[in-house]
């Protein structure tokens, strides 16, 4: 089946602009920024692409599967604690491995934790973005 192609609907139920690519009905992961274009470049530079960029928020998709949406949060609300506490956002490594990605994020100035090679037979990072999120990037071991 072919992927549902969709355009947001405002609440007056007029259907807004088609956003620069069409977007799909997948899963997603909306992460609360507190400087988009700081956040930007970090995962450009990890090799995620920008599909489409409508501040307060961005959209961001890794290995054409995978939608992340950066969004920023107003400056009246208030996050108390580390972002992402116990969570783990994962994803695919891709064809160029593991590896690739923590040479760039280590470029980049994020904290890498591993590879390490986990016991579901599997090889894995931990990378940390700017606002602290960690992003779990895997490939086969």
């Amino acid at each position: 089946m072919a992927p549902v192609c969709v355009a947001p609907i405002h609440r007056s139920g007029q259907t807004a602009a088609p956003m620069d690519k069409p977007q799909t009905m997948r899963s997603f992961v909306k992460l609360l920024v507190t400087d988009a274009q700081a956040s930007v470049r970090f995962y450009e530079g990890l090799g995620f692409e920008r599909i489409a960029s409508d501040p307060p928020i961005l959209r961001l998709q890794w290995g054409g599967e995978s939608d992340v949406y950066l969004v920023s949060h107003p400056s009246s609300l208030k996050l108390e604690g580390r972002k992402g506490m116990g969570v783990l956002v994962g994803f695919r490594a891709g064809s160029d491995g593991v590896d690739a990605v923590a040479a760039k994020a280590a470029a980049l100035g994020a904290h890498v934790e591993g590879p390490t090679v986990q016991p579901w037979y599997t090889r894995e990072i931990v990378v940390t973005d700017p606002d602290g999120y960690r992003l779990n990037f895997i490939e086969p071991a």
